[in-house]
C-alpha cells in the first residue's frame, strides 16, 4: 500500500510539472511575452492552487517552473533560480494554508504566489535588469505589477480549478 502512495505522489508531481511547463512554453509561443514580462499572465499559475489539494503539487510546480524557465529563459536567465525559488516558497506556504478557508475557498493561500513572486521577481528585476542602484520606488512598482498578474490568474482560473477539483470523486486521488 505504501508503494502505491509513493507511485501516486510521483505520478501527480510529474503530471503537474509537465502541465505547468507545457502551458507556460505553449502560451509564450502563442502570445510572446505574456509569460515573462513584469505584468505576466501565466495561465500555468492557476495550477498553483493544486498545492491546496495535494502535497505532490509542491515538487510538481517547482520542477515545472524550473523547466519552463529553463526552456523559455524569458527576459532574465536568473528567472531559472529566482522564479523557481518563488514558486517553491509559494507552493509550500499554500499547502500549509490549505485549510484556512473563507467562503469555502483557500483565499489566503491564493495570495501566496502574488506575495512571493511579487517580492522575489520584483527584486530580481530591479537588481539585474535596471541600470544603477537599487531603487525602492521602482522595485515597488515592479513588484506590484508582478503581483497583479499573479492575483489575476490565481483568483480567477486558479480558484475555478480548485472548485472543480475539490469534490469527493477527486479527493481520493489528490490527498
Amino acid at each position: 500500500m505504501k508503494q502505491n502512495k509513493k507511485i501516486l505522489f510521483l505520478t501527480q508531481a510529474a503530471v503537474i510539472a509537465a502541465l505547468y511547463a507545457a502551458l507556460t512554453v505553449g502560451q509564450d509561443m502563442l502570445l510572446p511575452g505574456t509569460t515573462s514580462m513584469a505584468v505576466q499572465f501565466r495561465v500555468s499559475e492557476a495550477l498553483t492552487l493544486l498545492a491546496c489539494l495535494t502535497s505532490a503539487a509542491i515538487p510538481g510546480l517547482t520542477v515545472g517552473c524550473f523547466l519552463a524557465n529553463l526552456i523559455n529563459l524569458g527576459w532574465l536567465p536568473t528567472d531559472i533560480v529566482f522564479g523557481t525559488v518563488a514558486t517553491l516558497l509559494a507552493a509550500i506556504t499554500m499547502y500549509l494554508l490549505r485549510k484556512a478557508l473563507l467562503w469555502k475557498l483557500p483565499l489566503s493561500a491564493a495570495l501566496m504566489p502574488a506575495l512571493f513572486n511579487g517580492l522575489i521577481i520584483g527584486a530580481q528585476i530591479e537588481a539585474f535588469a535596471v541600470d544603477g542602484p537599487f531603487r525602492f520606488k521602482s522595485f515597488a512598482v515592479t513588484a506590484g505589477c508582478v503581483a497583479l498578474g499573479e492575483l489575476a490568474v490565481c483568483f480567477t482560473l486558479g480558484l475555478l480549478l480548485y472548485k472543480a477539483l475539490d469534490r469527493p470523486q477527486f479527493k481520493k486521488w489528490l490527498r
